[in-house]
């Protein structure tokens, strides 16, 4: 199929309909401001926001620490099982109308078990929406555990062994929060336990951290995949291995911006990555907070990126693919369904 055949007007229909994975999403970033004061109304949670425009307007971030300090703060009406339930609900349905088709799924357990929420309850909960997904919305989903590193490794082991009990219900573990002074190395013990334990290992870096970070990751935390990574260009030896062992990246475009990675959209590094040959991929992070699901996500960088086309949304939607941790039976017949969608697009032309 001939991809340069397809028009630029064709693009954001193409953007809005192709099959498509999610593998960074936040799940408590996608607790929508309606949600949370529905949530806080239920359990009697005191909210410093009069209304759900005032709490929406507060979503003005300077850095990561200024996103990550409310977004703990709306992470608080989350208390029982089906608070965890309903929360993941919205999201799954948003994304099967982004015609997702597998997401991987980040929660952070010690925001919640922090607070005294019993770790059954996120869990369980999650996992409820999960299965009601592939149920109701022919969705596939999988849940990684994240840690918070601005936490200690103690913490993390602790928090570890409290999930291991619900281990059939998460596929891996992550690493999340502030990059600045917690450097991957810092968690290299936890996550060769996790290793140890057959557990799937993904890491933030280079995000705000430097591109050393993204070095570590692979070989302290023996990271599979790398969830960030834009900085990664300011290391070209970096760059090399990247595209040489298919390291993928989860990239998150308007929470670059928002989180003032980038300036401007229409500076991201995105179409340089792909250009160097780097499996990047398009995710939404925590969209609730940062302007947009995938979809939102895949248009805006589309439309500030001109050298983008359908031969980069055909690339990028297939390293979502190929970067999902399925089987591989799974991830062919994913494959497939794509290439069966953009040669239809091709067809006649």
């Amino acid at each position: 199929m001939n991809l340069e055949t397809i028009p630029r007007q064709e693009l954001a229909s193409i953007l809005r309909r192709m099959p498509k994975a999610e593998l960074h999403i936040h799940i408590e970033g996608s607790l929508e401001p309606e949600l949370i004061f529905a949530l806080a109304q239920k359990n009697g949670v005191d909210l410093p926001y009069p209304s759900v425009e005032a709490l929406r307007a507060a979503y003005a971030f300077t850095d990561l620490q200024s996103f990550l300090d409310i977004y703990y703060a709306g992470a608080g009406v989350l208390q029982t099982e089906e608070d965890f339930s309903a929360m993941a609900w919205s999201y799954l349905v948003r994304a099967k109308a982004d015609n997702v088709v597998h997401t991987e799924i980040f929660f952070d357990p010690q925001t919640h078990t922090a607070r005294g929420v019993p770790m059954a309850a996120v869990i369980n909960g999650l996992d409820r929406a999960v299965q009601r997904g592939r149920e109701e919305l022919g969705l596939s989903a999988s849940l990684i555990l994240c840690f918070l590193r601005h936490l200690s490794e103690e913490d993390a082991f602790e928090t570890l062994e409290q999930a291991l009990p619900f281990r059939d219900k998460f596929i891996g573990v992550g690493l999340d929060s502030g990059e600045r002074g917690n450097p991957p190395e810092k968690f290299a013990a936890v996550f060769g336990r996790c290793r140890e334990l057959g557990l799937r290992l993904v890491a933030h870096a280079g995000e705000e951290g430097p591109a050393q970070y993204i070095r570590d990751a692979l070989d302290l935390l023996h990271a599979e995949r790398i969830d960030h990574g834009v900085r990664c260009l300011e290391d070209p030896e970096l760059v090399t291995r990247l595209a040489a062992e298919r390291v993928a990246l989860t990239v998150c475009p308007l929470s670059n911006v928002k989180l003032a990675v980038f300036p401007e959209l229409a500076r991201h590094n995105l179409g340089r990555l792909l250009t160097e040959g780097i499996v990047a991929t398009i995710n939404s992070d925590d969209p609730a907070y940062f302007g947009g699901y995938l979809n939102d996500n895949y248009a805006a960088t589309f439309a500030a990126l001109p050298e983008l086309g359908a031969r980069e949304a055909y690339l990028l939607a297939r390293n979502s693919f190929e970067a999902s941790f399925v089987a591989d039976d799974t991830r062919k017949k994913w494959i497939a369904a794509l290439d069966s969608f953009f040669a239809d697009c091709c067809a006649g032309r």
